[in-house]
């Protein structure tokens, strides 16, 4: 199937007189009719057993994200920053480090930088821009992982994931994309070498803004038996000395990450955010079509005003990531452009506080058009110097073009701008 026919049909197929559309399975047990059943289902989980591990309904739209990235497994999460917290807590432990993008979300930033040394885990941020001679020198001999997002947050930069793939692959160690703006209708990073996907299905997944959630996928081409992984290898005394890679083979990170990680946080979302979620998935490809559409106008409107100091979106005049998103967005660069207003934050606080049809609020993705400062919100934590590895100054505003009428998105920006 096209990825257009797998957004509505992939997940879920009803057998005859079945449900049409994915059921919503509220219930957090199953029933079983022996001991020795469920005695079996914890050798090999190949059934429902608890909803804090899998649900029929999470587990059909985990199935249709998989399908949509190419991957050979999904696990859904309570939130994106849950998806990215197991992604690196699946491979690293006290005592071990991994390589991050600087110019990353800044809650991921956080949670990276601050929350997990706490745990004894180093995040060693770099430029992503630099060549993988300058990469190499952050690799320390216990560097396990390297993680960025193929459009960063709110800086709108374009990873280049192959070469991140090549550095990453030549130390033995997986690539971990954040692929949340682009989603898998504009850029698929495992086709590009990644090795494992994550998302903010709170974002362009839903579009609506009804649920909160995150979502792993599994490339299922990495080897963890390459001797850097033992945790994968060797027998895991916590869940009967289980050898992932031996029971699992392919899917050895995703099972690992569900029957571990999930199993000891339980950060899995309800039956019925999953359900809103794949009725979002279900229009993923029309509404992204026209996201990029109306941000192209946006973002060509931006250019030519007298009070805009600089747009940055992939597709915009002298954009230094022009190349690398004809390369991995050719269909399109999302719905999210930055621009920095002449004037500073005054003038942007200003500006936004005018908007009458888009939304002043802590949200990006949306169907409907929302503005965010952030350098006092999101990124809010971050020191001076982090905001400028970030990409952001005082007077960035992040705005999230809608899918209302173009010309009335352009009217409200032109009315804000009037007041200031």
């Amino acid at each position: 199937m096209k990825i257009e026919t797998k957004c509505m049909h992939e997940g879920y197929t009803p057998k005859n007189g079945e449900p049409r559309v994915v059921p919503i399975v509220q219930s957090t047990t199953y029933s079983f009719d022996s001991t020795e059943h469920i005695a079996g289902l914890f050798d090999m989980p190949t059934e429902y057993m608890y909803s804090r591990f899998a649900n029929p309904t999470v587990d059909a739209v985990e199935k249709k994200i998989a399908a949509l990235e190419g991957g050979v497994g999904a696990m859904c999460t309570s939130s994106g920053q849950a998806a990215s917290l197991i992604s690196i807590l699946n491979i690293c432990n006290a005592g071990d480090s991994f390589i991050s993008a600087a110019t990353i979300y800044g809650g991921t930033v956080n949670l990276f930088a601050v929350t997990l040394k706490r745990f004894g885990i180093e995040c060693i941020f770099v430029d992503a821009d630099a060549s993988e001679e300058e990469l190499q020198k952050a690799v320390k001999p216990n560097t396990r992982a390297v993680f960025g997002e193929t459009l960063a947050n709110p800086a709108i930069k374009v990873l280049d994931i192959e070469k991140l793939a090549r550095f990453a692959h030549k130390n033995n160690m997986p690539l971990i994309i954040d692929n949340t703006f682009p989603t898998p209708i504009l850029c698929r990073p495992i086709e590009f070498g990644a090795d494992i996907v994550i998302h903010s299905t709170t974002k362009y997944m839903d579009g609506h803004a009804v649920q909160g959630g995150g979502v792993i996928v599994d490339g299922g081409k990495f080897d963890w038996a390459n001797g850097k992984y033992p945790e994968f290898t060797e027998p895991d005394e916590s869940y009967h000395g289980v050898s992932y890679t031996k029971e699992f083979g392919n899917m050895a990170y995703i099972i690992k990450a569900r029957m571990q990680l999930m199993r000891d946080f339980g950060c899995y979302p309800a039956a019925n955010s999953a359900f809103l979620l794949n009725l979002g998935l279900e229009t993923l490809h029309v509404r992204m079509k026209r996201h990029c559409e109306n941000a192209e106008k946006v973002c060509a409107y931006l250019e030519t005003h007298e009070k805009v100091q600089s747009v940055n979106y992939p597709t915009a005049k002298g954009n230094a990531n022009a190349e690398l998103a004809k390369k991995y967005l050719p269909d399109g660069c999302s719905g999210v452009i930055t621009f920095n207003i002449k004037g500073g934050k005054a003038n942007a606080i200003k500006f936004m506080d005018s908007l009458k049809l888009a939304t002043n609020c802590v949200h990006v993705a949306d169907i409907r058009t929302c503005v965010l400062h952030p350098a006092s919100a999101t990124h809010r934590q971050l020191t001076d110097e982090q905001l400028v590895a970030a990409g952001i100054d005082s007077g960035m505003i992040r705005l999230s073009v809608g899918l209302e009428n173009v010309d009335d998105i352009i009217a409200d920006i032109e009315q804000a701008f009037a007041a200031v």
